[in-house]
Formats: structure tokens, sequence, C-alpha cells
């Protein structure tokens, strides 16, 4: 199986892209988390593409071979959703299937929420509804300190 690598334009910045599986497939596009890259996917990759998937793999804004733009307010969460649908719409699709790891999984969350209807499923490893995670780690010590970095981030 060839892993083609490509940078897309989308969002004002550049993102390095991996894809595998026929152009002709269903698209699924899998976010990694922290601080992982489109790597931490390596097994999945295949497995997708030879069922018949086209798999779409970015390495997200400010990781790897991704542009890194200046300034904590380009990463910002809704910063984090427009680089994504721009890539689904760069692509050509009108909707993906999304799956989302770790802080893929909270961009992939909010994609979701804000733009139902650019997804044909949604794939969550990892990381609770918003709203669910919202009332633990306001209410639960054991979930703030465990959640500290994403406040951190």
């Amino acid at each position: 199986m060839e892993l083609e690598h490509d940078y897309l334009d989308t969002n004002g910045i550049r993102l390095h892209v991996v894809q595998a599986g026929p152009k002709s497939g269903i698209p699924v596009l899998l976010l990694h988390g922290f601080p992982e890259f489109w790597y931490g996917w390596r097994k999945q990759i295949p497995a997708l593409a030879e069922a018949g998937f086209r798999v779409i793999v970015p390495d997200q804004r400010g990781y790897n071979l991704s542009d890194k733009p200046e300034g904590v307010r380009r990463f910002r969460m809704d910063e984090l959703v427009k680089d994504i649908l721009g890539l689904i719409d760069t692509l050509e699709y009108r909707k993906v299937n999304l799956v989302g790891h770790d802080w893929g999984a909270a961009v992939a969350w909010m994609l979701a929420y804000y733009h139902p209807g650019r997804l044909q499923r949604l794939g969550i490893l990892n990381v609770p509804h918003p709203l669910v995670f919202r009332r633990f780690v306001t209410r639960d010590f054991e979930q703030m300190r465990r959640s500290w970095y994403a406040f951190f981030f």
C-alpha cells in the first residue's frame, strides 16, 4: 500500500496530509492526538485503505510538517475546526467520516457540534462528549487533575 504525502492549503496555512486507498473510496479523515502526528494512525491506515476507504490523515496545525503559525490565538479551537473544514473543501468532499483521538477528538467533537452536516459519521477515541466533560471537570477534583494539560494548552 502506497502512502501519498501532500501539502494542502486550508484556512491560511499549509497542512501536511497523508492519504491512502482508492480515490473513489468513502473518505475517512483521522485526527491525531497530542503530541502526535499522522504516524500515530500508521496501523489503521492500511486496514482502512485495504477495506476500500479513502484515508486522509493530516498533521494538524503546529505538528510535524504542517505550518506552525505564530501566536497563541492562531491555535484556538475555532481555527483548528476551520482547518479541517477547509481540508474537506480542498479535497472536494461534501461529507466525510471523521475519527479523532485525544486532542484530535476534541477538534472532531467541535466540528460535529457546529457543522454536523459535513459529517457522515463521527468516531471518538478517548474523549467524552464536551458537555459530559464539562460537568465532570467542574465537579470532580481527580478529573481536574487529569485534565490539567488540556487547560494549559
